[in-house]
């Protein structure tokens, strides 16, 4: 009797087989670079690419494209650096993902070498304005699949407002691209919260891998915060709760972004980990399937669980669709060599992928295309192969994903 992961890996094979593009599709091997973080302190997002690139390799070798990958150790500047070394070499398109401080650098050095970027995972405000995007002008190269904060936003708020609380919310924004974005006074948080009158406490920005979130705990105590909220990489927010617990914080809801994206941030919690919540970009429960594959969210997840022995998280769907999308350029691009030739397919794309519709033609600026944003709970699973599994609670943005229970205080 053949096993669980054979039959899932022979259900890839025929879904691969049966998407190959045609032979000679480009006349000459078609260079396509993608840069994401593999190592450092935001190498949990580089997690899902090994699993990712193996399993989509047939593809990607009929279709001609030879791929170079390269780790922008989670520093900009190392980012930006790779990427020069990938145009150097005469690529036709950069693919990026994961947060804006990959995102953001590597999208420059293609704007300026005039080279077709495709980037996800980043808020669209936290890619195109700290850019120093202009509205009516927008970028020529580079273009961005993701949600944006008002989505995050409304989320957020979709979620506290299914429990009683004060409506006094601390923020935790630290002093990197997301932080900047989500913290701005105009575009971010504190305009927003204030409209549906929540009051924010913001202590300030915070260098990464701060070691000691006394001060915050302090004055989110200090203003009787029943909501705690923010963007922090997933070592920052352990030792931030790790600290808030043992200091007798207390908050009804804790929703955190990035950090909380993430099983592996979960494990790290322990006990304490339970409904926590964050908006969920991408779950099994997702209703959409991949235009290579035709594998269901569910699948896709069920695949790399059993290649890897590992849960599922958000990053695995956007990846899988950054891939989706080069493909997909490539194959209509009518010279796939020639960088404004792929610009023009790029611009084109009207794609449905396993995280929703792709099109840049509806965006909220010229190069920025939204893809529908959830919101869930971490919930124990003492019965479940991991310790705890996301339960969609707010569901207003995607008509046919089930909404699996309502919100619950902490504990």
């Amino acid at each position: 009797m053949r096993t669980r992961r054979q039959i899932l890996r022979g259900a890839a094979r025929v879904a691969l087989a049966s998407a190959l593009p045609r032979p000679g599709l480009a006349a000459r091997p078609v260079t396509v670079g993608y840069v994401s973080p593999v190592t450092g302190n935001l190498a949990i997002f580089g997690i899902v690419d090994r699993f990712m690139i193996n399993a989509l390799a047939p593809l990607l070798a009929a279709a001609g494209i030879v791929l170079e990958v390269r780790d922008s150790r989670s520093d900009p500047q190392h980012a930006a650096s790779v990427t020069n070394e990938l145009i150097d070499n005469n690529i036709s398109l950069m693919l990026v993902s994961s947060t804006p401080d990959t995102t953001n650098p590597v999208s420059d050095q293609c704007e300026l070498a005039g080279v077709p970027c495709i980037a996800t995972y980043a808020p669209w405000q936290a890619w195109f304005f700290n850019r120093g995007g202009d509205p009516q002008a927008g970028f020529t190269w580079t273009y961005n699949f993701y949600w944006g904060l008002e989505d995050i936003l409304a989320v957020y708020t979709g979620m506290w407002n299914q429990l009683s609380t004060n409506k006094s919310v601390g923020g935790l924004f630290p002093n990197d691209q997301d932080g900047t974005a989500w913290s701005d006074p105009s575009r971010g948080f504190p305009p927003a919260l204030a409209a549906q009158n929540f009051q924010l406490v913001n202590p300030g920005p915070f260098p990464l891998l701060t070691p000691d979130f006394s001060s915050q705990i302090q004055a989110f105590k200090a203003a009787k915060t029943e909501i705690i909220t923010g963007v922090m990489i997933s070592p920052d927010f352990v030792t931030f709760w790790r600290q808030a617990v043992r200091a007798g914080l207390a908050p009804k809801i804790v929703t955190m972004g990035k950090a909380l994206a993430f099983p592996e941030t979960l494990s790290a919690l322990g006990s304490t980990g339970n409904n926590l919540s964050t908006g969920v970009s991408w779950s099994p429960m997702h209703p959409f399937s991949s235009s290579l594959t035709r594998q269901t969210a569910g699948q896709l997840a069920a695949a790399y669980t059993a290649a890897t022995g590992r849960q599922w998280n958000q990053a695995l769907g956007y990846a899988h669709a950054l891939f989706e999308v080069a493909l997909d350029v490539i194959k209509r691009a009518t010279d796939p060599t020639d960088p404004n030739k792929v610009l023009d397919a790029v611009i084109a794309t009207n794609l449905p992928t396993i995280v929703g519709p792709i099109s840049w033609g509806n965006g909220p600026v010229r190069n920025v295309c939204k893809t529908p944003l959830v919101g869930g709970q971490w919930r124990s699973t003492p019965a479940g192969p991991f310790k705890y599994d996301v339960v969609i609670t707010e569901a207003a943005a995607i008509r046919d994903i089930a909404v699996g229970g309502e919100m619950q205080l902490i504990g």
